[in-house]
């Protein structure tokens, strides 16, 4: 079993309560848009980290990191791209992956905007944290937390953070 803390588009902050709230959690999964080095460090210090770079990460977060992670986590096949699009409207730069050899669970950031579907048609679940930051166009930043037990996706529990503004 993994506890897993899943964020986004941090922009080069993050909030002083992630830490308690990742607390009981086995790693963390970032899907991009992290801003800054400091930034990853300050989560690499807290627990083990897999993460992707998003459109606005500089040369350094871009060498450190893969565009995409693709891995097994429990038996889970997980996926995780930045720009990734969601169910029925997946980018063209993942599509032909997702659709030709789906994963279980596809991650992507983004849009700021907290999704969770399932994907019938590829029989996957799509998850989209939102946004853990203060720049974009969310109003309310948001994290992700759940559990992989085998071959299942469970616990979910998404936390509202204050209002952005």
């Amino acid at each position: 079993m993994k506890r897993i803390g899943l964020l986004s588009d941090t922009h080069g902050f993050l909030d002083e309560r992630i830490p308690d709230y990742f607390k009981s959690c086995d790693e963390i999964w970032h899907a991009g848009d992290i801003g800054t080095m400091e930034t990853l460090e300050m989560l690499e210090s807290w627990k083990p980290v897999r993460a992707v770079y998003g459109n606005i990460d500089g040369h350094k977060l871009r060498t450190a990191l893969p565009e995409i992670q693709r891995f097994t986590c429990e038996k889970v096949d997980v996926l995780i791209k930045h720009i990734g699009g969601y169910p029925g409207r997946y980018d063209r730069s993942i599509y032909q992956t997702i659709t030709e050899n789906p994963p279980d669970l596809f991650i992507s950031g983004h849009s700021h905007i907290l999704k969770v579907l399932n994907d019938n048609k590829n029989q996957l679940l799509h998850i989209n944290p939102g946004a853990a930051g203060k720049n974009g166009i969310h109003k309310v930043r948001t994290i992700v937390r759940f559990v992989i037990e085998t071959h299942t996706i469970k616990d979910m529990e998404v936390i509202e953070m204050e209002k952005r503004f």
